[in-house]
């Protein structure tokens, strides 16, 4: 047990961060953990591709290549390493690690996480009564029409802290939950117990804030014109106190910055609510406060914990069928009848089994362009069906092609990318819970041994998210239309087929502004394409934000909707584009400039 706040550092927020985090840590400011994140629900979609057809490649590979360069140094400091990058084989990844520390001769201890993969027991679940209802719909997995290919269970941080205890110095693991890989540390540097739930709530928000990388210091923020060394903003560093509080920093070397700011946007950030679930811990965060601390210094208060439910979420993926995309582009006026046209003659003589086609534009042409391209405006074309061979048939590539002489005027393809017709196999995802006692929670040594995870001893029933009244017409005085995002920040994600969008402002006096003007009603109107959605709306006032649930809005996940945008990335920022009354006392210079840039 250490009284002294350990610190951890992020290397890696997905499979596709930059592939120089490790070396970027260990070149800044000291650490006590490095940690990779690389399993996004869109990523494992993609993972599972590859390990159905090759089972030892169930792994991200290049974090391999991405730790070997520095292993002695590893060594030399001390330093521990836990990555979620086993995916779908851990235990493959782990024997991989140690054949490369053993050729290169460092010393170093490598254990992995197992239990998380249920695939192969869905049968013998279901005949045991567990219907495993997707959580949105409540269908039961029974009457999926996919056929599953990968199945896992999200595990908490406990045996990471097991393996830490017992001398690992690289933990590899497959589905824990991401806060797990800050709250796995936490647990075993300072001597937790499985009760300490407040100290493992702050843990995992601690976790959540740094999952995702330079998402904490300056990446995909709203206000990233006022950020320094945007070009490349540095990992974030967590240090976890005793008592579960946090401050959030980086590395002092390094570009972005920390400040309430970009810490708010990730706290905001794909969740469901002021109740946060997790196999160790619920964690509660209605009166979670940030406080400026120095220079790219932002304490975390306020967290607390009770006990967690006693299911934890499977993430089930199946193979749906196969797509093509290509991109076409029209240019000038009557872009809606050119973009018509172009879809009738795509339409015409589908060959049979052909699903969707789907021809979206993606923007607007200026009304008096100053360059060609600003009168330009990209079409999106994808088809999907159940099987290759209807869209082998259709031949996208070459129906497109076909259309120079015969079609819109100024219709042209982006010459260097090509046009292509190869059918990508489409994975959906299906949410699910299973009782955590029915989830084997393992670590496994190099020597064969292993110790078992027990179960939390007490769990609470998840209940429904807190409510929270929706507001009165607001009081504004003299206004001004102007976008949102002129006062107002925000950042949007995914989970599962649910996009969340939380909205915040920097000063205390357009607090009551904020909360006031964005109410359900008012969102449905802002976003046209919620209409027909379950909106659930929370309050954040610590926070001075406003966090939405837009449930459906991407279908049934990201992997496998239409949408162009298919995590919701941008939903956010669209937000801050649409016009509101603004009381003008808020403006800043008489409404001129952005106060969130």
């Amino acid at each position: 047990m250490s009284e002294r706040a350990i610190r951890i550092g992020g290397f890696s927020g997905y499979l596709g961060d930059r592939f120089t985090g490790v070396a970027e840590v260990l070149a800044g400011d000291p650490v006590d953990v490095l940690i990779g994140d690389y399993l996004a629900e869109i990523t494992l979609a993609a993972l599972s591709v590859r390990y159905r057809r090759d089972p030892a490649r169930g792994y991200v590979e290049h974090f391999l290549d991405q730790l070997r360069p520095h292993l002695g140094v590893l060594a030399e400091r001390g330093a521990k390493v836990v990555t979620n990058a086993g995916g779908f084989h851990p235990a493959g990844l782990a024997a991989a690690l140690r054949e490369v520390i053993a050729t290169d001769g460092a010393d170093l201890r490598v254990a992995h996480v197992a239990g998380d993969d249920v695939l192969d027991r869905l049968p013998e679940l279901q005949r045991a009564g567990h219907r495993l209802e997707h959580l949105d719909t409540g269908r039961d997995l029974a009457g999926w029409a996919a056929a599953p290919m990968a199945a896992n269970a999200y595990l908490g941080g406990w045996g990471i802290a097991e393996a830490l205890a017992a001398g690992a110095d690289v933990v590899v693991c497959g589905r824990v939950t991401d806060a797990s890989l800050t709250a796995g540390p936490a647990a075993w540097w300072h001597g937790w117990g499985r009760e300490d739930w407040d100290e493992l709530a702050g843990a995992v928000l601690a976790g959540h804030v740094i999952e995702c990388g330079a998402h904490a210091t300056g990446g995909n923020f709203s206000g990233f014109t006022r950020i320094p060394g945007m070009a490349v903003p540095g990992f974030p560093i967590a240090e976890v106190a005793a008592d579960g509080s946090s401050t959030i920093t980086k590395h002092a070397r390094d570009g972005g910055a920390v400040t309430t700011d970009t810490v708010t946007a990730q706290l905001v950030y794909e969740i469901q609510g002021p109740t946060y679930l997790n196999p160790d811990v619920t964690t509660h965060l209605d009166a979670v406060a940030l406080t400026p601390d120095g220079p790219d210094r932002v304490r975390v208060t306020g967290a607390t914990g009770s006990p967690p439910p006693p299911t934890t979420k499977v993430a089930v993926f199946g193979g749906i069928g196969y797509q093509v995309v290509n991109t076409a582009f029209v240019t000038g006026l009557d872009v809606a009848a050119k973009v018509e046209l172009l879809r009738t003659q795509l339409a015409r003589d589908l060959p049979e089994g052909i699903t969707e086609l789907d021809v979206t534009p993606l923007g607007t042409p200026a009304a008096d362009p100053a360059t060609q391209w600003a009168a330009t405006v990209p079409v999106r074309v994808m088809a999907t069906a159940a099987e290759r061979e209807p869209l082998e048939r259709f031949d996208a590539a070459a129906r497109l092609g076909s259309l120079y002489l015969q079609g819109l005027p100024g219709f042209f393809h982006d010459g260097a990318a090509g046009l292509t017709s190869t059918p990508r196999p489409r994975i959906d995802h299906w949410p699910a819970l299973l009782p955590m006692s029915e989830v084997p929670h393992r670590v496994r040594f190099a020597d064969g041994s292993e110790v078992d995870v027990k179960p939390p001893v007490r769990t609470e029933a998840a209940g429904a998210q807190p409510v929270h009244p929706e507001p009165a017409a607001p009081e504004l005085g003299e206004t001004r239309s102007a976008p949102l995002g002129t006062l107002a920040h925000a950042r949007s994600g995914d989970k599962g087929g649910n996009s969340n969008v939380g909205v915040w402002v920097a000063e205390e006096r357009a607090w009551p502004w904020l909360r006031d003007t964005l109410s359900t009603a008012a969102l449905r109107e802002l976003l046209p394409e919620c209409a027909g959605l379950d909106v659930v709306r929370h309050e954040f006032p610590e926070l001075r934000a406003v966090h939405f649930v837009l449930r459906g809005l991407l279908g049934t996940g990201g992997s496998s909707n239409l949408r162009v945008d298919q995590v919701g990335k941008a939903v956010g920022e669209y937000l801050r584009a649409k016009h509101v009354l603004i009381p003008v006392e808020l403006l800043p210079d008489g409404g001129g400039n952005h106060v969130a840039d």
